[in-house]
């Protein structure tokens, strides 16, 4: 099932068919329960049918975010350790990423509060002081407040590379600020776990041509999902949930750098695809 938060309401869909939920949860009591397939199912039973044609449902498309932090592993791919062992050469910080990437500790990280996160067709922000900026397409899981993973959504880790390359101690200003995290464009609410052999792909365009375009599988994440929740559980705790971006294995190269107007579509099977528009304040 896909779980849509909108401007009309809150929409379960199945198959071809949604339907609206006829309940007064707010987002946060809805999607933080470990049973949250099954309530759905539920939810379904009762619901009223609703037709939503494509371009209807991505007007109203919110980001399912409530008051969850996003979160975000690093270093989970090994196309992710090069590039980030390559743009920290000159700093000395090249070493390091090629350790997290064997510790038995991953890199997690914060990301953004809510008010910092863009949902499916909205601008993400390149950093003004920034001159090398890329987006990075990851899984990402949602965990309620006992830690257990109950759905799925599409995650863009805009990040400076620039920033972040100069010095590691820089990640945060990297990472974190306004508008820098995308997610949907829905809550992916499956009975089993996502499988690995699903492909993850991502297409930049700039002008209406492609600049950029690239994919990968799950299967080649070195952590398991688990791990990596259960690491970010070890000494916090989220009273609504959280969402925790898993880490990219698509990684544009050297050459490449977002402009303000690109549009960036992330494609994941199961879920869908989320777009997004790249913006520079000046």
């Amino acid at each position: 099932m896909h779980l849509y938060k909108t401007a009309e309401g809150f929409l379960i869909k199945r198959k071809d068919e949604f339907r609206l939920i006829d309940q007064k949860l707010e987002w946060d009591e809805l999607i933080n329960r470990d049973n949250l397939h099954s309530y759905l199912l539920e939810l379904w039973n009762t619901g009223k049918n609703k037709p939503v044609n494509q371009t209807d449902l991505e007007r109203i498309i919110l980001a399912p975010v409530g008051t969850q932090e996003v979160w975000a592993a690093g270093v989970t791919y090994y196309s992710s350790r090069l590039a980030r062992m390559e743009e920290s050469q000159d700093s000395g910080g090249g070493d390091f990423y090629s350790r997290v990437y064997q510790a038995e500790r991953p890199e997690i990280f914060f990301k953004a509060t809510p008010g910092r996160v863009v949902g499916h067709r909205q601008a993400f922000r390149i950093r003004r002081d920034s001159t090398w900026d890329v987006p990075e397409p990851e899984l990402t899981l949602l965990a309620t407040s006992s830690g257990k993973i109950v759905a799925y959504t599409i995650g863009n880790d805009v990040s400076s590379r620039s920033i972040e390359g100069e010095n590691p101690l820089y990640l945060p200003q990297a990472k974190t600020f306004d508008d820098c995290a995308c997610l949907g464009p829905c809550l992916f609410v499956p009975d089993v776990p996502i499988c690995l052999s699903s492909l993850v792909s991502i297409e930049i365009k700039r002008e209406g041509a492609n600049v950029f375009s690239g994919d990968t599988t799950l299967s080649q994440m070195k952590r398991s999902f688990d791990d990596l929740i259960g690491y970010l559980f070890r000494e916090c705790t989220f009273a609504n949930g959280v969402f925790l971006m898993t880490g990219t294995g698509i990684v544009p190269g050297n050459d490449f750098s977002l402009q303000s107007g690109d549009e960036v579509s992330i494609s994941i099977d199961s879920i869908g695809t989320l777009t997004n528009f790249a913006e520079k304040k000046k």
